[in-house]
């Protein structure tokens, strides 16, 4: 079995920061290819240069996006970004919770404690008394997630 062959730092360093391009092979503008300071795998540089090119060389939006390896919704997205919130609004953001942090144990508990009261209580009602009880704006589907799980897990 071959050895994986050691990454470069600068792919290491964007790696880390998210912003390595997932897809550098589809950049296909020629200053990328020719010109050594750009780089296809970074992210942030790549988004911008796509930007740049339509507001200052007026490139039209189709021709740059597909240069840059983005679609035209993805183009009007970086533009936007890159208004509201300059250079580091070019970042990935960072990704949200992947699983259920509000619901702890003792959410659960009661949970089940005021569907065992009333077995007619639906996720919307028992998201409002976990509201009202302890302060958590809970979705109902998070509600009916939690319960499944417990029910699931054994004793």
């Amino acid at each position: 079995m071959a050895k994986p062959k050691p990454q470069d730092p600068k792919t290491q360093a964007l790696r880390e920061r998210g912003s390595l391009n997932p897809r550098p092979d589809t950049v296909t503008d020629p200053l990328f290819a020719t010109v050594d300071f750009f780089d296809a795998r970074d992210l942030v540089q790549v988004k911008y240069e796509m930007v740049r090119r339509v507001r200052v060389d007026a490139e039209p939006v189709t021709r740059s996006a597909a240069a840059f390896g983005f679609s035209r919704p993805s183009f009007y997205q970086a533009q936007a970004a890159l208004e509201r919130g300059g250079l580091s609004a070019l970042l990935p953001k960072r990704p949200g919770p992947r699983r259920s942090h509000k619901l702890t144990a003792e959410v659960v508990d009661f949970l089940e404690q005021e569907r065992g009261r009333d077995g007619s209580l639906g996720s919307l009602e028992l998201s409002l008394r976990v509201q009202q009880r302890f302060g958590l704006k809970v979705h109902p589907r998070s509600v009916e997630r939690a319960l499944a799980r417990r029910k699931k897990k054994p004793l």
